[in-house]
């Protein structure tokens, strides 16, 4: 008994239709992929790359009238900039905002700021630093 094949003979009559109807989509979907790859490392350097100023809250006292911030900033030896912080009371309402400049040669800098502030303030955040 012999048992007949379903199959056509490979490379016959060309390729499948599935076949001719997939390579125009790998294209396109590479392409898009190449895009979405180069625009994500552009917005990463630019995130990342141009920033030469970065700050971090280390600790905080507050105060009636003020509050105390141990703020610890790192930076290119050559870069100039400022760090924005603010407080904000119990209820929610910012008491004080003041900018901070660091124009040290220094990569490093460790510094305790006095944030003065309208009432008493229960929080010190850092909003961000920025050269310049």
């Amino acid at each position: 008994m012999s048992t007949a094949s379903t199959r056509l003979p490979e490379g016959r009559y060309g390729r499948s239709p599935a076949e001719r109807g997939d390579r125009p989509l790998k294209i396109v979907g590479a392409v898009l992929g190449a895009l979405l790859v180069a625009l994500i490392g552009y917005f990463a350097y630019h995130y990342v790359g141009e920033n030469e100023i970065s700050g971090q809250v280390i600790t905080f006292q507050a105060g009636d009238d003020a509050v105390r911030v141990h703020l610890e900033v790192r930076k290119d030896a050559g870069a100039r900039g400022y760090c924005t912080l603010r407080s904000q009371a119990a209820n929610g309402d910012e008491v004080g905002r003041a900018d901070f400049r660091f124009d040290q040669h220094a990569t490093r800098i460790d510094k305790v700021l006095t944030l003065r502030t309208t009432s008493r303030g229960t929080t010190a955040e850092l909003l961000g630093c920025h050269a310049g």
